[in-house]
């Protein structure tokens, strides 16, 4: 019987956190890592256009990636023009994977259960021997989007920024406008620099919480991030 209720037990306390983790998910936070060659220049000069490389001609997931993106740098006054006319070129790379973490989790089983020692257990809530632990294997999907914009005159990169984040959900089109909304966040980033962006989620519907425009030229406000450049 005891192998029977130590595994009841585990599974529940297992099921417990899994709940518990899952409710507690309120922000997600992206590690985003830039390098710099960016001069600035005036407004009428953040022309651009999307560049693919072969694999991502005509594809509709690489079109969604691109208007989240387009919409980010509309709030720095870039603006989308037929690649003839653009300044800069803005590539996107982007991808995910999945692995295994596995952790002891500690399984609480009193083999003496009242009413043999009643209020004054010495043992305590899990026995003489102390807590049990078992393993326990958790999928960690990492997602990561890369924006690099380059000199349409003479292909200089200008500016090469990367957003990563890890967590319980599998798909990357969900979170996608997070990581377009941390990579462009305080754009632009001095060379070399690392921040970390933490964005509210929507509690009701699991997406980006609605946060206010930036000014042209200037950082999101609602995008809280505390910036530390390479050293």
């Amino acid at each position: 019987m005891m192998p029977d209720r130590w595994t009841r037990r585990a599974l529940l306390l297992l099921a417990a956190l899994a709940a518990t983790l899952s409710g507690c998910t309120t922000y997600v936070t992206s590690q985003v890592t830039a390098f710099s060659a960016w001069g600035g220049g005036s407004d009428a000069t953040r022309t651009y256009a999307f560049t693919r490389n072969p694999d991502q001609q005509h594809s509709i997931e690489q079109s969604t990636y691109e208007n989240l993106v387009a919409d980010g740098l509309a709030s720095y006054a870039f603006r989308q023009v037929p690649e003839r006319q653009a300044r800069y070129l803005v590539g996107l790379a982007y991808g995910s994977r999945m692995d295994t973490v596995t952790v002891a989790q500690p399984v609480f089983y009193n083999p003496w259960p009242g009413p043999y020692w009643g209020p004054f257990n010495p043992w305590g809530p899990w026995g003489p021997w102390g807590p049990a632990y078992v393993n326990q294997s958790y999928p960690v999907y990492s997602h990561a989007l890369g924006i690099r914009i380059t000199e349409q005159a003479g292909g200089k990169e200008v500016y090469n920024v990367t957003a990563r984040t890890s967590g319980d959900d599998p798909s990357l089109v969900h979170i996608m406008p997070f990581l377009v909304h941390s990579a462009l966040s305080n754009f632009p980033l001095q060379n070399g620099s690392v921040q970390q962006v933490k964005l509210p989620v929507d509690k009701n519907t699991g997406a980006l919480a609605e946060v206010p425009a930036a000014p042209s030229g200037t950082a999101p406000a609602s995008a809280p991030a505390a910036a530390a450049p390479a050293k």
